[in-house]
């Protein structure tokens, strides 16, 4: 089975970023990381994919949010993160 991709938009300083890459590093995941500290397209991008989302971190997993770091260690206490990771 094949991993699904997994993205992360990042901003400089962020705790809640930290805190989420630390867990899917723990968990032997690669991710995609996009720093959006200065804004830019890649701003742009997050917004137009999640909408609403104005907080980082901002996690997709293949391609369809599942929030931020709060939700992300929700999703593993619930035994639920492992299985749309392809774990």
């Amino acid at each position: 089975m094949t991993a699904p991709t997994v993205e992360i938009y990042t901003k400089f300083g962020c705790g809640y970023c930290y805190r989420a890459k630390r867990l899917l590093d723990d968990k032997g995941v690669e991710y995609i990381e996009y720093d959006i500290t200065m804004g830019g397209p890649k701003r742009k991008e997050m917004e137009d994919r999640v909408p609403g989302a104005r907080t980082v971190p901002q996690i997709l997993i293949a391609d369809k949010s599942v929030g931020g770091s709060d939700e992300l260690a929700a999703l593993n206490r619930e035994g639920k993160l492992d299985a749309l990771l392809g774990q």
